[in-house]
């Protein structure tokens, strides 16, 4: 039983009750009392607040039986809307959802350079258009969560991002002189993982997302958190050596595991080999079912030297799932299998090894989740991705 200060009990009572109003769709207050274990009076009070503060709404549940029709609990989704920003090199993607996660618009603003100045100008103009169309709503815009692909710090400094070649940024101080909106920056491969968790594997507490685009670069939730490390880097696993003395990397090294195990690493060998700029995921799969010979021999190599890598890690968190973020994957007829027949050793365990069913989206949808997760200030957030 939770004792202490009156004010903090009923904070976690809030939270709880809002978790399992989320958790469930929709749910009455009686059996809201038994899931959560806090008593009727607790359930009506609370709910009371709820329902003014217009985070809750009622519904009579229609059915057949007899007797009074329960009143039916739910979150209201409309009530505001959290912004999430991927900013990737060459363009920023905006997505704006609901209270349950659910994407109400996207889109897409190409990028021509990597300037911070201009790029955060356009950021700013961008983010008041959004606010500004959330006005109508009781909260309007609750949060904006940013996804940089690079390093950022414990304090939310971006540390450093390759592809941008920026340093030591503080994008989210720049961003609070604009607005009074919480903002939030955070690396878009623990974005990707914490969408994974929210949005499909509710019942998994140790969960690993590794994303295979430009670099790899992998996101670890441990026990329903963020597993940062010192600094806030962990997670920059493609610059594991896997090859000694192999292909030179921009970190430095040679022989990181991106430089093998990325769809950019397939993609510039295509790209070499038969002289085509601008290669598609839409051509490498018509040479697949083509039975191209090369193009198999060569996401062959792909899968095996992937396979090494996932070995490493595994054997280093024994995760309980372990997802892969890759398009390329899901091209690749048996790929799952194929990668799991690399994976030999009889100490490396994990539950479950999935292709993400978010794809790219993962990223923002993790982004707009977490601002919700802040603005609700629940423990443990899930949500449905049928209806996102």
């Amino acid at each position: 039983m939770v004792t202490g200060d009156a004010a903090y009990i009923k904070k976690i009572n809030r939270a709880l009750i809002l978790e399992k109003i989320i958790e469930e769709g929709m749910i009455s207050r009686a059996d809201l009392s038994k899931v959560t274990a806090l008593t009727r009076a607790t359930i009506s009070a609370q709910v009371a607040d709820l329902l003014q503060e217009n985070l809750v709404v009622e519904a009579q549940l229609e059915h057949n039986t007899v007797g009074r029709k329960p009143i039916m609990l739910s979150l209201n989704r409309s009530a505001g809307y959290a912004l999430g920003i991927d900013l990737d090199y060459g363009q920023i993607t905006f997505t704006l959802s609901d209270l349950l996660g659910r994407p109400v618009s996207s889109n897409v603003v190409e990028l021509f350079t990597t300037n911070y100045e201009e790029i955060h100008r356009l950021l700013t103009e961008h983010i008041r258009v959004y606010e500004q169309n959330c006005t109508d709503s009781h909260y309007g815009l609750v949060g904006i969560v940013v996804a940089v692909h690079g390093l950022v710090t414990k304090e939310e400094i971006i540390h450093y991002i390759p592809r941008l070649n920026w340093h030591e940024v503080d994008l989210k101080r720049d961003l609070a002189k604009e607005f009074t909106i919480p903002i939030h920056i955070e690396n878009n491969a623990n974005l990707c993982a914490f969408a994974e968790r929210v949005y499909v594997h509710h019942q998994t507490d140790n969960l690993l997302c590794a994303t295979l685009y430009s670099g790899i670069g992998v996101g670890m939730m441990m026990n329903s958190e963020f597993f940062r490390g010192h600094d806030g880097f962990a997670g920059e696993i493609g610059h594991m050596i896997v090859m000694p003395e192999g292909k030179p990397c921009e970190c430095g090294n040679k022989g990181c595991w991106e430089k093998y195990a990325s769809e950019t690493s397939v993609f510039k060998a295509l790209s070499m080999s038969r002289h085509i700029k601008g290669l598609t995921h839409a051509q490498i799969q018509q040479w697949l079912q083509d039975g191209d010979g090369e193009v198999e021999q060569l996401m062959e190599q792909f899968l095996y030297y992937l396979a090494i890598g996932l070995n490493n890690i595994i054997n280093m968190y024994n995760p309980d799932v372990l997802v892969l973020d890759s398009k390329l994957l899901q091209l690749y007829p048996s790929a799952l299998q194929r990668i799991q027949g690399h994976l030999h050793s009889s100490i490396s365990h994990y539950r479950e090894l999935r292709i993400s069913s978010l794809g790219k989206e993962s990223c923002v949808l993790g982004a707009c989740a977490l601002a919700i997760k802040s603005f609700l200030d629940v423990p443990r957030l899930n949500l449905s991705w049928e209806s996102a």
